[in-house]
């Protein structure tokens, strides 16, 4: 144990197995640890084996809903530094400073309204699939495809990601040190740059 990983208060204390299966998620990496290990330990060998990508990935399913989003967010910041403002990043930054049915509908409506170049939308995404339904009012009365939340925020820190060409391991391991603090009850933002609102 390296120390990184201890005192995620915000995490789950279910097996990171069965965290991964509930979203339908599977890791690349094979683990050496049991089945019941939790999701620190997960983390701990998934560090040692260098799968940063794995790492992402676990975080993105273990992190709490609106936890989980404001790392989606932070992603989504450093995506629309490059490509310009992001309508679809504002709304869901909206819902997590205050999530409600209205805003979350705000979401989906930037999200309709999306405009090609907009890189941000996946943060939308993961808000509009926030409670693993389809959305607010009627919707909810339907299922949204498992996980589907989790991965829009996977996706968009992976778009992050793809943006630090020769330096895509450092900054996998700042994405990785944001879900950290994130999931300690931080804002994921000790070493970045300031929030817009608390979270």
């Amino acid at each position: 144990m390296t120390g990184r990983f201890e005192g995620l208060t915000k995490i789950s204390g279910q097996p990171a197995a069965r965290i991964l299966a509930m979203a339908n998620v599977k890791l690349d990496t094979k683990l050496d640890a049991p089945a019941n290990a939790p999701v620190a330990t997960v983390l701990d060998e998934l560090q040692e084996k260098q799968a940063h990508l794995d790492m992402l990935r676990l975080l993105a399913v273990s992190l709490p809903v609106r936890e989980r989003i404001w790392w989606a967010c932070l992603a989504g910041r450093d995506i629309v530094e490059a490509s310009g403002p992001s309508p679809t990043l504002e709304a869901a930054e909206t819902w997590v400073f205050k999530p409600s049915d209205s805003t979350r509908q705000e979401a989906m409506t930037a999200l309709d309204i999306a405009e090609l170049d907009d890189d941000a939308q996946l943060c939308a995404t993961a808000v509009a699939y926030s409670d693993d339904t389809l959305g607010p009012g009627e919707l909810s009365k339907y299922p949204a495809p498992p996980g589907a939340s989790q991965m829009a925020a996977f996706g968009v820190n992976m778009k992050a990601l793809a943006l630090h060409g020769d330096e895509m391991e450092m900054f996998a391991d700042r994405l990785i040190d944001r879900a950290v603090d994130i999931a300690r009850g931080g804002n994921g933002l000790p070493n970045d740059f300031e929030a817009k609102g608390e979270e």
